[in-house]
């Protein structure tokens, strides 16, 4: 890293924290031609996902819309924010550790619903109603049923 005061070329550095979301490393630098110190931040380089939707249309991944509908499942549940959080942060760590370019709606829909049941059942039959589009009532139950289990 190159020294911001004087432009040397090999800086040291003295020590490495991550940030509280785990996102960026920052790191505190001292240059050894001129002794000033400073401060940088890494960040990791992220790959857009596409979202290959049930119609086969496409859009970005947003984390932001599968927190909202975890949260909407989560509504008058004793799940907090920060579960939520965590499960939205795992999620989207997994679809981008996959290293694929696209995924689908559906295994983002199974991946919120696996984690919904270790959370809240009840969260999770509501997200199960309308990600699942229940039609009648045996499919309601057939869910419940094998909550049961």
């Amino acid at each position: 890293m190159k020294c911001l005061f004087c432009g040397f070329v090999d800086t040291k550095v003295i020590d490495s924290r991550t940030n509280e979301d785990v996102t960026s490393i920052r790191r505190r630098r001292e240059c050894p031609k001129c002794g000033k110190r400073f401060t940088t931040f890494e960040v990791y380089e992220s790959i857009p996902v596409m979202v290959v939707k049930k119609d086969g249309s496409r859009q970005m991944f947003d984390r932001e819309k599968v927190r909202r509908g975890m949260v909407k499942a989560c509504d008058k549940r004793p799940v907090t924010m920060v579960q939520i959080d965590e499960v939205v942060n795992q999620i989207e760590k997994n679809i981008c550790n996959s290293l694929a370019q696209e995924v689908t709606s559906l295994k983002i829909g199974e991946e919120v619903m696996r984690e919904l049941k270790k959370l809240d059942q009840v969260a999770y039959v509501r997200f199960a109603s309308v990600y699942k589009q229940f039609t009648d009532i045996d499919s309601f139950i057939d869910v419940l049923s094998k909550l049961k289990t």
